[in-house]
């Protein structure tokens, strides 16, 4: 990994100031909605299992709204993007309706989705329905894509759809890439087809070993490769033909200032929020289940959000195994939340051996 200058340094002890006063006052920004966990798609590095059908049942929207509604005297509603996810959150028939209500409220709205069903015509209903900003996934080149994603049309419908909402010049957009070993060769050509396709954002993600992806080691970057997707980020953003950035999945050391528009700072439980699927109150989606503060259908979700996520605004009881005589400690505190298991425990950092974080 890349050594930190003098000069990142000074930039990181500022940020760690202004990121104690961000979680005193944590701020909602960001509030995650996981409306279904069916999915038209089988992808082998889903870390959710999602399939075409779910032992759960889909949220119905009427609850989802009512937490909406109860912010309502706490927050400005245009400053609390809300982001639907799934599962697939185009298979819901009533997403529009939801979209509609939460944008007569004042909240921007927007989905993440893998492209599959977002045709011109589903497109239009929900540009018609007041969405803000629009995610699609497209994780390689088409054989890659299609064999992550399991399905022979996948790379085709997401590039189209792709193609349709980056010319909607009344939307946010950006594509998300889940990079792997067989897709790290082939990012300079996956980037001309995302210009080509009129792409202004891009985020590149890697992919950690939960769920499905468990099952599938060449999706890990080894430490080389994972220098070289940073080498690569950071080139694309020096270049400007279309805005590059690394995931927050981590403190990156070097590449910190070159690769993302902000220095690393996991904003789970201090910016961002969720509602998962059964009702639980959490922060990032993509954080284990078993970090979740309360339910709706118990619980108010403002009191929990003031009262309930003191471990993600005081990390000090991470600094244990690697963590504890870390050198970077006080500029990761602890790395994301997602990378920890049900005890605790670190499971994955970019900057130590996954064998050293065993013993």
């Amino acid at each position: 990994m890349k050594s930190v200058s003098l000069r990142q340094r000074l930039a990181f002890e500022l940020n760690r100031r202004l990121r104690h006063e961000r979680r005193r006052k944590h701020i909602l920004r960001q509030l995650f909605w996981e409306c279904t966990r069916r999915c038209n798609l089988s992808c082998r590095h889903c870390g959710s299992d999602c399939k075409s059908s779910s032992s759960l049942p889909d949220m119905p929207a009427a609850d989802f709204l009512r937490v909406v509604d109860s912010l309502m005297p706490h927050v400005d509603p245009h400053k609390v993007n809300i982001v639907i996810t799934g599962g697939e959150p185009l298979v819901r028939d009533d997403l529009e309706y939801v979209g509609r209500q939460l944008y007569n409220r004042g909240f921007p709205w927007g989905i993440v989705t893998n492209g599959l069903m977002l045709t011109p015509r589903r497109l239009e209903t929900l540009r018609r329905a007041g969405i803000h900003n629009i995610t699609v996934s497209l994780d390689g080149l088409e054989e890659n894509h299609n064999w992550m994603r399991g399905h022979p049309m996948s790379f085709c419908r997401a590039y189209e759809a792709i193609r349709h909402i980056s010319a909607a010049t009344d939307l946010n957009s950006d594509v998300v890439t889940c990079v792997n070993r067989r897709s790290l060769g082939q990012l300079s050509q996956q980037k001309e087809l995302l210009i080509d396709a009129g792409v202004r954002r891009w985020r590149l993600f890697t992919i950690f070993p939960t769920g499905r992806a468990a099952a599938y080691p060449e999706f890990e970057l080894t430490d080389a490769e994972t220098d070289s997707l940073m080498r690569f980020i950071a080139d694309t953003r020096r270049e400007g033909r279309i805005h590059a950035s690394f995931c927050c999945e981590g403190f990156m050391a070097g590449y910190e200032g070159e690769i993302r528009d902000y220095l690393y700072e996991c904003q789970a439980g201090v910016s961002i929020a969720s509602v998962l699927l059964d009702g639980a109150i959490g922060s990032c989606p993509s954080i284990r289940a078993d970090y979740t503060q309360g339910n709706i259908y118990d619980d108010d979700f403002w009191d929990v959000w003031q009262h309930r996520f003191g471990p993600y605004r005081d990390r000090g009881w991470m600094r244990t195994g690697p963590c504890a005589d870390c050198s970077f400690w006080r500029y990761c505190e602890g790395n994301g939340f997602h990378l920890r298991d049900s005890s605790g425990r670190l499971m994955h950092c970019h900057l130590i051996k996954d064998t050293d974080l065993q013993t």
